[in-house]
């Protein structure tokens, strides 16, 4: 693995919700593999409005925020990694909002949860406000399904973007470690140039990922009549990917909001994704 950083500090975020010990599950496992300490994040909205007033947690509140924490030192101390935990002080939306970001920030990897209509007191931006704020990478696991591996069979979605370049660089060592890794390059059928890209100096990504120690294959992907994002969530299914790699595009200049490509993405995924702006 010459030149690629070393994955040590592994965030993951729970809450009381049915996708919680997925995540954890999955969490656990990379932080086993990469010999990594894993913080379990607890950051869910208050249920009741006069605690979220007051800026207090409220008894129910408490009360699964500690089943929780039993739960988390239970399984990590009998999968024998380092473990620590944290929860936010309140539950007031925006604090979890900002506060679930903030921490995000001291994690080589963070890992969360596709939104899902069931996920009533989890903020519906949350994800997304943290790929966009947090500056470190982001595995967002699918809401349905389960996922025996993860970074086995690894999808680089690649057009040369600076996000697309970040995303690349921060996967690093999950690349390192997998099995197989394809490049894909998405290009218009009717130009012939890849999406998102234009005449440049001769670059080889397959060459630079060699020599980060990652040994990977390049495909190409003709998009006419079907969508970009659709052409790439059938060649994840196609290659039996158990893991994309995406640059998360802003909406525009100073916007607040991924773009709509990788909104996409995001709402459609059926295999874990890793985000990074």
């Amino acid at each position: 693995m010459a030149g690629v950083t070393v994955m040590r500090e592994i965030l993951v975020h729970l809450d009381d919700g049915e996708r919680s010990s997925v995540r954890l599950g999955i969490a656990i496992g990379l932080a086993a593999k990469f010999k990594a300490r894993l913080t379990g994040l607890f950051a869910r909205c208050e249920s009741d409005r006069s605690s979220a007033v007051a800026q207090k947690p409220s008894a129910f509140l408490a009360a699964v925020c500690k089943k929780a924490a039993d739960d988390f030192a239970i399984k990590t101390a009998a999968s024998g990694i380092s473990a620590r935990w944290w929860q936010l002080s309140h539950g007031a939306p925006a604090h979890v909002l900002g506060e679930t970001m903030f921490c995000a920030r001291y994690a080589d990897l963070v890992i969360m949860g596709q939104h899902g209509p069931e996920d009533r007191f989890v903020p519906k931006d949350l994800v997304e406000h943290t790929i966009l704020n947090c500056g470190r990478p982001v595995l967002v696991i699918p809401r349905h399904g389960t996922f025996p591996t993860i970074g086995e069979r690894i999808v680089l979605a690649w057009n040369a973007s600076r996000e697309a370049v970040r995303a690349m660089v921060d996967s690093q060592p999950l690349m390192a470690m997998a099995r197989s890794v394809v490049v894909l390059s998405l290009f218009d059928a009717k130009t012939g140039t890849a999406s998102g890209m234009v005449e440049v100096p001769r670059v080889d990504i397959i060459d630079y990922l060699a020599s980060r120690g990652v040994s990977a294959r390049l495909e190409r992907a003709a998009g006419e009549d079907v969508g970009k994002m659709d052409l790439l969530l059938s060649r994840l299914c196609d290659l039996e990917a158990d893991m994309a790699v995406m640059g998360g595009h802003g909406g525009h200049a100073l916007s607040s909001l991924l773009g709509s490509d990788t909104r996409y993405v995001l709402e459609h995924m059926t295999v874990p994704v890793l985000l990074a702006h």
